[in-house]
């Protein structure tokens, strides 16, 4: 088989071939539908959230500014994503360039992970909230949340860094069929004709220490405000401080679940069909930033408010 050395890509900077979703070919128009309305609720929803915390000054507190940051995030990570995948699957745009796909493929890894990291932010907020009120607001004063989301920022961007490091000194082989609608990490090191165990084990670790931790944290947090909770007297005391961590947790929810799924299939679920993982691996990089801001606008109060004034005034003009 001919294979293409570092120096020879370098020069004539091939492209990759994304096949899409294999053995649905028929039904890609309507998943491309479905992948459309997701990117357009996604891009609707997290920039009317940043607008109106931005706009609103009543809103920049702790929960809402780490939401700003988790809609930013999530509107890189779906633009990352959506356009490529729907040029794929309407009008067969199949060819990504080596740089490009690299570049995709840092960008969806590295956000993912500062999406898990301002879900640990998140947590942390609840946990403060509700385990020590009279001291939020000294805690977690603007200048400490700024510097945990430049903390959440570094992180990514180092731990994801070496995923294009370590791919431009593999050898890969001619027939470069990426069997996915984007550039996946491990859909693209299978491709490689030398040895790939490097790029296999930082990927593994990487996904280890980032959801490892990430969940750990917030289910210690979690504990805390549950044991917490339930030392209130008056079960409507209970109730009023659960419900302020309700949003959060369906955002974990929807974030971890698919996440943690499509993890594990690509790397152990054999006997998972290879349509039903790409699908819920695209799926999974746009249904959490289509639901977000749909879960935070129904959960909190201020914001939905907020978002009906400026439809009214809009009305008014």
């Amino acid at each position: 088989m001919t294979t293409l050395s570092n120096s020879s890509w370098r020069l004539i900077e091939p492209s990759f071939f994304l096949i899409g979703i294999p053995g649905l070919e028929e039904s890609q128009h309507w998943i491309a539908l479905l992948l459309c309305v997701l990117y357009l609720l996604a891009l609707l929803g997290n920039v009317t959230v940043l607008f109106t915390i931005w706009t609103d000054p009543s809103l920049h507190q702790p929960m809402y500014l780490f939401l700003a940051m988790l809609s930013g995030i999530d509107l890189v990570l779906a633009s990352s994503t959506a356009p490529k995948t729907l040029a794929v699957l309407l009008v067969h745009a199949h060819e990504i360039g080596y740089t490009v796909c690299l570049i995709q493929m840092f960008f969806i890894h590295a956000f993912s992970s500062m999406e898990s990291g301002v879900l640990v932010a998140m947590a942390l907020d609840r946990y403060v909230a509700i385990c020590h009120p009279l001291h939020h607001s000294t805690i977690l004063h603007p200048r400490v949340i700024g510097r945990i989301g430049m903390a959440v920022l570094v992180r990514g961007i180092l731990l994801l860094l070496p995923f294009p490091i370590l791919l431009r000194r593999l050898v890969f082989c001619q027939a470069t069929i990426i069997g996915h609608a984007y550039c996946e990490h491990m859909a693209v090191v299978k491709l490689s004709c030398s040895d790939s165990t490097v790029n296999r084990a930082y990927g593994l670790a990487v996904a280890l220490l980032v959801v490892g931790l990430d969940v750990l944290a917030i289910g210690v947090s979690y504990a805390l405000i549950l044991q917490t909770v339930l030392k209130v007297p008056g079960g409507e005391a209970r109730l009023k401080a659960f419900s302020t961590c309700g949003s959060h947790i369906c955002v974990i929810l929807v974030f971890y679940v698919p996440g943690i799924f499509s993890f594990l299939t690509h790397r152990f679920g054999r006997q998972v069909p290879h349509h039903v993982h790409v699908l819920l691996a695209t799926l999974y990089l746009l249904v959490p930033p289509a639901l977000n801001p749909l879960v935070y606008g129904v959960k909190t109060q201020q914001i939905r408010q907020r978002v009906l004034r400026v439809f009214d005034i809009k009305r008014q003009i």
